[in-house]
């Protein structure tokens, strides 16, 4: 048996990773309608979390997971620990007598309730006393519903998440109306109605990131460009002997530094490194994405078969949200980045084999499990090989932020 599981972010009014959704899948069952999925959650983690461990998949954050009112109220699993667990109410489940006693069971143990896609319905006020966060879809209700409805709340000490938050415009007037969590894609999009223009130190970080989808890197060239920027060496360094790795060697040069960790990690970690350089002032969590999806879009090519070298695929997935870091489109960027075509034509017409790879990542990112079935199809790879790179990916992005 397998099952995939998503992890999407919460992040804080500082745009920092506080907490993880997690959106579990068991089995090729789940395609079809007559199976209900949040019973698939208690499955998953009854059977599956002993042996993996929620805590390795939200790297020790909290996790957010939904529970359907079986669960609830009749076989909860009482492994998991209160504090790096938030449970999820949903608004299709019964506000029942039986499911406001869990609750306040639930509750008296220590764990933090949610009610998720909360609709405003006065039959939920019952439940406010035991219930520590509201979830409200702010595409579902305007502004102005949602500002109604929290001037409607009395001795309201609960916290406010906002989901699917899209654009950066969206997230200031949550902010404004009081919320303090935040769910979506709003930090990686570009910004409306700014464009800026790319710096030459960010132009010699972009220069780094084509040095490294040449199929031939140039030592001379790429060491200019680390000598310009010490604290671009300083990291080299530090990677090289990270404990990842298991490597410590004694580096005498900076050309000995590029040449001693191999042309493939090395195109690899230029455009790690380049890509968090770009970041600042960005949320940690698109350099964490774009990791996981690089890494699991280079499994996905070995099992393939593709070439490695250059390292397409990784490339293709450490790129896939260039478009927000810089604030441009992706035509913008590819302009002024002439990366692979393969790359480009993976990254704006969405049709080819890297495509393909890129789009499996995100389903499987974004808890879409019957796409990502038809992906794995035409891959003809298996469920198995797809779980153990997705994984893989996500500790090994884990691991080189922590490093």
């Amino acid at each position: 048996m397998y099952s995939f599981i998503a992890r999407q972010p919460i992040l804080d009014i500082k745009k920092a990773v506080v907490a993880y959704e997690l959106l579990f899948r068991n089995g090729e069952q789940n395609c079809f309608p007559d199976i209900d999925p949040d019973q698939a959650t208690s499955n998953i983690l009854s059977n599956n979390h002993l042996t993996l461990g929620v805590e390795t998949i939200t790297n020790d954050l909290p996790a957010y997971i939904n529970f359907h009112s079986l669960a609830l109220t009749k076989n909860f699993p009482s492994f998991l620990d209160p504090k790096k667990v938030v449970i999820e109410i949903l608004e299709d489940v019964p506000a029942s007598d039986e499911l406001l006693a869990a609750c306040e069971r639930l509750h008296g143990k220590g764990y933090i309730l949610a009610l998720d896609d909360h609709d405003f319905d006065p039959k939920w006020q019952r439940f406010y006393p035991y219930i520590s966060i509201l979830k409200i879809d702010i595409l579902e209700h305007s502004m102005l519903e949602i500002s109604k409805f929290l001037r409607s709340l009395t001795n309201n000490t609960m916290t406010l998440l906002a989901e699917k938050v899209e654009n950066s415009q969206q997230f200031e007037q949550v902010k404004m109306l009081g919320f303090t969590l935040f769910q979506g894609y709003f930090f990686a999009k570009p910004e409306m109605l700014k464009q800026k223009k790319v710096s030459s130190s960010k132009q010699n970080i972009l220069d780094l990131i084509v040095h490294s989808s040449a199929e031939k890197l140039d030592f001379n060239l790429i060491g200019e460009i680390f000598s310009a920027d010490p604290g671009l060496t300083y990291k080299l360094l530090r990677f090289i002997n990270s404990p990842y790795y298991g490597r410590s060697q004694e580096i005498t040069s900076l050309k000995h530094a590029l040449i001693y960790i191999g042309d493939l990690e090395l195109k690899k970690f230029i455009a790690l490194l380049a890509l968090a350089d770009l970041n600042k002032n960005k949320p940690t969590e698109i350099i964490r994405l774009s990791l996981i999806r690089a890494k699991f879009c280079e499994y996905i090519s070995l099992l393939q078969k593709d070439q490695e070298n250059p390292p397409k695929a990784f490339l293709t997935g450490i790129l896939s949200f260039i478009d927000g870091i810089l604030d441009q489109s992706f035509d913008t960027v590819l302009e002024i980045l002439p990366i692979h075509p393969d790359i480009t034509q993976a990254l704006m017409s969405n049709d080819n084999y890297l495509a393909r790879y890129l789009n499996l990542a995100k389903c499987i990112e974004m808890g879409q499990w019957q796409e990502s079935d038809e992906l794995i199809k035409q891959l003809t790879v298996t469920h198995e090989q797809c779980l153990e790179a997705q994984i893989n990916a996500t500790a090994w992005a884990d691991d080189m932020l922590k490093s």
